[in-house]
């Protein structure tokens, strides 16, 4: 004979979450950020970067 799933107790976030899930929808998914804001230089570049840079 198989057994009865043994019921969890209330909690009223999960409550309030299925709610609010119900009501206005789900959340949206997580967008991936791969690169913030880059800060730029604080100092102009010197003649010998500029020549390795080319």
């Amino acid at each position: 004979m198989a057994r009865k799933k043994k019921q969890k107790p209330f909690r009223a976030v999960t409550a309030v979450k299925e709610l609010a899930r119900e009501r206005v929808g789900a959340p949206p998914a997580e967008k991936i950020v791969l690169e913030k804001k880059k800060k730029p230089e604080k100092h102009k570049p010197t003649l010998r970067k500029l020549l390795e840079d080319l």
